[in-house]
This record gives C-alpha cells, sequence and structure tokens, in this order.
C-alpha cells in the first residue's frame, strides 16, 4: 500500500517491486563506488520525487546507523596528534559560533515570529551538529512530532546544499585543505554533509572536519542542560552520542596499535562507501511535501542563520589566523 508521502510526492505511477529494483540498483553503484556522495544525494532526491521511496518507513534507522558505522570507520584513518592539534585550533572559533548562533537565532525567531520551540531546534541545529542535535533537544523542550519535523526539514534542506556549494566556494577562495575542513566542520550542520564535503576536497580537509565536528557534537550535552533549564523541563532526558566514543578509540587505535594500519585503508574505504548510502537515504526523505510542511518562516530562519554562521566562520579563518 503507497503511503501519503509517497503518492503526494512522486510523479510516476509505478508498482513497488520496480520502486524496490531502482532502490537497490543506486545502493549498488554506491557500494561499488560508482557515483560520488554529493550525487548518491542527487539521485536520492529524484528518485522519492520522481518515482517514489518503497523503504520510507526503514530510512530514519539506516540513516542513523550507518552514519555512526561509517563515522567510526573513518576513525581508522586519523592520526590522534593530528586530531588533537586540529581539535585545539577549532575550541575557540567552535564556543563563539556556537554561542552566537543561538543568540542570533533566538532574535531571528522573535522578528520573524517562527514558533517557540521549532525557532530553538533550528537554532541548536545550525550551532551543533544539524539533526543529531534537533533529535537530543526535542525531548528534552518536549515539541511535537510537527515542531520536530519542521525543524529537521529546514536542516535537511539545507544540507543537501551545502555538499554542493561548499566545496565551489572553497575553490573559488582557494582555501588550504586545513582551512576548508575547519569552515564546513563549523558552517555544515550534518555530519553527513561535513564529511561529505570534506572529503570531496581532500583527504587533509577530511581529516580535520571529522575531527572538529564530532568534538562539536559533545556540545549536545551541555547545551541540552541549558535548554532544560530555560524550558524549565528539570527531569528531561538528555542523550548523548556516545559513538564519538567508538571514533575515539577507533581513531586511538590506528594511532598506536601498529598492527591495525595493515587494516585501516580497507576499513576506511567501507567507511566512505557507508556514507555515500547515508546521503542517498536522506536524500531519499526530501521529497514535496517536506517543503510544503516546513513553511517560509523556519526556512527563512535557518537560511539565514546559515549564512550568519558561515560568514562568520569564514571571516574568523581568513582573517584571524
Amino acid at each position: 500500500m503507497k503511503t501519503k508521502q509517497q503518492s503526494a510526492s512522486q510523479l510516476f505511477e509505478i508498482n513497488e517491486s520496480l520502486q524496490q529494483v531502482l532502490f537497490a540498483v543506486i545502493v549498488l553503484l554506491c557500494l561499488f563506488s560508482i557515483i560520488s556522495p554529493p550525487i548518491a544525494l542527487l539521485l536520492g532526491v529524484v528518485l522519492v520525487n520522481v518515482f517514489g521511496n518503497p523503504f520510507v518507513e526503514f530510512n530514519g534507522k539506516a540513516i542513523t546507523f550507518l552514519l555512526q558505522f561509517s563515522v567510526v570507520g573513518l576513525g581508522f584513518g586519523m592520526n590522534a596528534s593530528s586530531a588533537i592539534s586540529a581539535g585545539k585550533e577549532g575550541f575557540i572559533l567552535t564556543v563563539f559560533s556556537i554561542f552566537s548562533t543561538l543568540i542570533f537565532g533566538f532574535l531571528l525567531g522573535k522578528w520573524l515570529k517562527t514558533e517557540k520551540k521549532t525557532s530553538h531546534l533550528i537554532s541548536c541545529g545550525t550551532a551543533i551538529c544539524g539533526g543529531s542535535a534537533i533529535a537530543a533537544i526535542s525531548p528534552v523542550i518536549k515539541s511535537d512530532e510537527n515542531q520536530t519535523s519542521i525543524a529537521l526539514g529546514v536542516i535537511f534542506i539545507l544540507n543537501s546544499i551545502a555538499l554542493f556549494v561548499f566545496p565551489f566556494i572553497g575553490h573559488q577562495l582557494d582555501l588550504s585543505q586545513k582551512d576548508f575542513g575547519l569552515w564546513c566542520a563549523i558552517a555544515i550542520h550534518d555530519t553527513s554533509s561535513v564529511v561529505g564535503a570534506a572529503n570531496k576536497y581532500g583527504a587533509e580537509a577530511l581529516q580535520i572536519a571529522t575531527t572538529v565536528k564530532l568534538a562539536r557534537a559533545l556540545w549536545i550535552i551541555p547545551i541540552s542542560i541549558i535548554t532544560a533549564l530555560i524550558f524549565k523541563n528539570k527531569n528531561s532526558k538528555i542523550k548523548i552520542p556516545y559513538f564519538i566514543g567508538l571514533f575515539v578509540l577507533a581513531m586511538l587505535l590506528n594511532s598506536y596499535v601498529p598492527n591495525i594500519s595493515h587494516f585501516s585503508p580497507h576499513i576506511v574505504n567501507i567507511a566512505k562507501i557507508g556514507l555515500t548510502i547515508t546521503l542517498f537515504l536522506i536524500g531519499a526523505t526530501l521529497n514535496f511535501n517536506t517543503l510544503k510542511t516546513v513553511g517560509v518562516k523556519p526556512l527563512l530562519q535557518g537560511i539565514f542563520l546559515w549564512i550568519f554562521i558561515a560568514v562568520l566562520a569564514l571571516i574568523a579563518i581568513i582573517f584571524l589566523k
């Protein structure tokens, strides 16, 4: 039986078996590295809007698992000393950008008259780590399904654009691998798009971006506590991103256990394939219904916030070295 999401978004009526075949073909293209992460994302968007998504019920769980698996796998391609150095350099910029984005997001929400909880979710998603932050903050403020889905819709739409726009801007400005990695870790919402954009730019950019982004994701914990105090929900549960610990463990093993280095390149390649499939699945959630549900005010808030943090971070990286 077709879901409301499928019937409202797909342009051609085809049977479910054919939908599944098309879906499987694209996943196979990802498995054999025939298509790049940005193209995988684009194919996901095209698939869901033209033919529909036969596995829409499983998308969310698959995205969460594959993203976490891929991030941990990428840890086997990183060096602990380099990661610590990158983390130290990005720390001050991370703190400043997070709190300035949250403050600006609050003011924007007031000005645009965006619904309070939706506004806060968009601000947290932009400031910290996109969908992961929204998923963590939602139970803290006890947002309803509509508020959460609108915030996620805004973040996913802008993430998709970032995957194409950021590498292009980076090359136009002739940013170094180091500067681009730091910039996209600060200015792109979701870890998936950060890693996808950085991977497209280069190996050094990927290492810096992943490390800084995951360190940034740890700010979910203090921001969740602050949020609970603001919204006066003292009994709210705070979700801790445990997979970051596994990423750190993988990085330490790769850095200090000699025998691991023989297998590390293969693990990293598998992780990159997992990321490509993740981006395809994210694209397969972006149907026309998402755009309709989001609305103008939340989307404007997300765009203004995104421009704010992207420009602010870029100026800081280029001129305040």
